[in-house]
Order: C-alpha cells, then sequence, then structure tokens
C-alpha cells in the first residue's frame, strides 16, 4: 500500500520535470502542434510513456499475471509509433494497422475466448484513436486520461489484480504530472506518443478487467469506463458522415469544439467533460463491482446519446465557398 503511494508519488513529479526537460528540445526539433497561433511542444507524451513504463518496471508487478509484462511491451510499441507519427506524420493506415497488431497480441483470448476477444481488438484500437482525437485541446485528453485510469484501477482491485490496479495508478498519476504543463494554456501536449500509448494500455487493462464476464454487461461496463472518448468518436464520425466529409480527415468537429461555439472557456470544457467522465467512470466501478445493475449503465448510455444529438447540431463546418485557401490550410494545421 504504501510502496504504491510513493509509487505514484514519484511518477507524478517525475512526469512533471522530464516533460519540462523535453520541452526545449522539442521546440528546437520542430515536434510541435499549432493550437491558436500557439506552439505547443509534444514532449508530454515521452514524458508520461517514460516514467510510467519504468516505475513499474522497478517493482515486481509484472510478474503477477494479468498479461502486466506483455502489456508494458505493447503499450511501448505504440508508444514508439506514435512517436514516429509525431516526427515524421505517418499514414492513418498505418497506426491504425500497428495498433490492431498490438492490441491482438495482448488480448485475453483464454478467458475472453477468440470472438469476443477479436471484438476486444476493435475496441482497443477504437479508444486508442478516439483518445488521440481528444488532444486537440488544452488538459482534456489528460483530465479524461486520469479519471479512467483511476476507473480501471479501481475495478482490477475489487477482482485483486494488483498488477493492472499499480499499472492504472501510476499512469493516472503519471498523467497528472503532464497536466500540471497542459492545462490552459498548455505548455506541452502528449501527441500520438503518450494519447495513443495512454489510451491503448487503459482499454487494454479494461479488456482484461472485463474477461469471463457477460459481454453485453461488458460492452456498457467499458462504455461508461470510456463515455466521453466514446461519445466524442461517435460525434465527430457521424457529423462527418452526415456532412459528406471524409472520415480521417481532421476538424473542429469535437466535443470540445462544440462546446466552445456555446461559449464556453477552454478550463470550463475541460471541467465540463472532465465531470461527464468521472460520472460515467462511477457507474462503471460499482456495476463491475455489482453494487448497481446494468439500468445504470443504460443511462450513461442514454445520456451520451443525448448529448452528441445535442452538439450534433451546433454548426462548425464553415461554408467552403465562403473562406479563403489561406485560412482553410490554417484551419488543417490548427487542428489536425
Amino acid at each position: 500500500m504504501l510502496y504504491g503511494i510513493a509509487a505514484a508519488a514519484t511518477a507524478l513529479l517525475l512526469t512533471a520535470l522530464l516533460a519540462a526537460l523535453l520541452r526545449i528540445p522539442a521546440l528546437r526539433l520542430g515536434i510541435l502542434d499549432r493550437r491558436r497561433q500557439r506552439e505547443v511542444p509534444l514532449s508530454g507524451g515521452v514524458a508520461v510513456v517514460v516514467v510510467a513504463g519504468a516505475v513499474v518496471g522497478v517493482k515486481d508487478w509484472a510478474s503477477a499475471g494479468s498479461g502486466i509484462r506483455g502489456l508494458l511491451v505493447a503499450g511501448g510499441v505504440v508508444a514508439l509509433l506514435g512517436l514516429v507519427d509525431d516526427v515524421w506524420r505517418l499514414r492513418r493506415r498505418v497506426l491504425v494497422a500497428g495498433t490492431g497488431v498490438a492490441a491482438a497480441c495482448v488480448v485475453p483470448y483464454a478467458e475472453a475466448g477468440v470472438g469476443t476477444g477479436l471484438l476486444g481488438v476493435l475496441w482497443v484500437v477504437g479508444v486508442t484513436f478516439a483518445f488521440r482525437g481528444l488532444d486537440h485541446a488544452d488538459g482534456l485528453a489528460g483530465a479524461v486520461g486520469v479519471v479512467a485510469a483511476f476507473g480501471v484501477a479501481a475495478c482490477a482491485a475489487v477482482d485483486v489484480m494488483d498488477g493492472i490496479a499499480a499499472l492504472m495508478s501510476v499512469l493516472a498519476a503519471a498523467l497528472t504530472g503532464f497536466l500540471l504543463h497542459n492545462w490552459h494554456p498548455a505548455r506541452v501536449a502528449l501527441g500520438s506518443c503518450g494519447s495513443m500509448s495512454a489510451g491503448f494500455v487503459i482499454a487494454v487493462a479494461a479488456v482484461h478487467v472485463r474477461a469471463g464476464f457477460g459481454v453485453a454487461e461488458s460492452a456498457g461496463v467499458l462504455f461508461a469506463l470510456t463515455a466521453v472518448v466514446c461519445a466524442d468518436a461517435v460525434l465527430v464520425l457521424l457529423s462527418r458522415r452526415l456532412g459528406a466529409r471524409a472520415v480521417l480527415r481532421s476538424g473542429p468537429d469535437h466535443l470540445a469544439h462544440r462546446l466552445r461555439r456555446l461559449g464556453l472557456t477552454v478550463p470550463g470544457v475541460t471541467l465540463l467533460l472532465g465531470a461527464g467522465a468521472v460520472s460515467g467512470v462511477l457507474v462503471g466501478v460499482l456495476a463491475h463491482a455489482g453494487r448497481v445493475g446494468g439500468d445504470a449503465l443504460w443511462w450513461v448510455a442514454g445520456v451520451a446519446v443525448v448529448a452528441v444529438f445535442a452538439l450534433s447540431r451546433v454548426p462548425v463546418y464553415a461554408d467552403r465557398r465562403t473562406v479563403s485557401p489561406q485560412v482553410r490550410a490554417s484551419l488543417r494545421v490548427r487542428n489536425g
């Protein structure tokens, strides 16, 4: 118990320090994201990955079963893939294929079965890229990641899965240290390296925790643990399809963009969506522990559907006939 607290505190402090130290090299190497005329270095993701992996690796949690060692390796592969994307901008199909292979290697087929395991692979890939999509807004990916990681840690603790609980707690602490630099106005960002690896590890850990339970109830719990992430992905995919836009093309059509159009500040958006994430995670943990029934999971899904429908009515796509090519290029850089 005391070692776990010390490990989390160490992860928080070291991530905050390393993210600050890596900021200058990222600026000099041009590993940046442009946000509202600000250049934000993508050094936070490397700090989160290195510190979380090192802290977990020091202890023998990786030998505690539950596939922790394989999960760490697979998460590292996804992080490396994301880092290459931050530097050279890989094609989406390459990122999807690499993430899918990594997920297929660590999904618990023995407990879940082959068919359910393959569904788990698809879900992991979807959550990984949905989490990557949250990194466009200051503080959002970090805040939602902290909440989701704590939720999965709580579920793992209920089932006495010490390795996963420790990994999720350390990851949550590392993301908290990153948030010290990512709160608006952000001085660093996660980039694909941090956002993809964090989303991947959280998703795979959640699949391990729910392995062996009923498919329908597990789907509800997994959705509740990642409600904001999933709602954002559904909203983006739906709006792009209905707007006859390319699904993989970036744009200002996420939850945060639409809430900003309604007049909320950047911190206000993060706090509101963070509160939504907390609500969903609380229901998911209680449902996993058997404290509430499946009806509560339907309420989470219902609220998410209402939110997606309501925010889909907020106009975010400019009329291309009235926007100059220079402005369109600026928007692609800012939101890409």
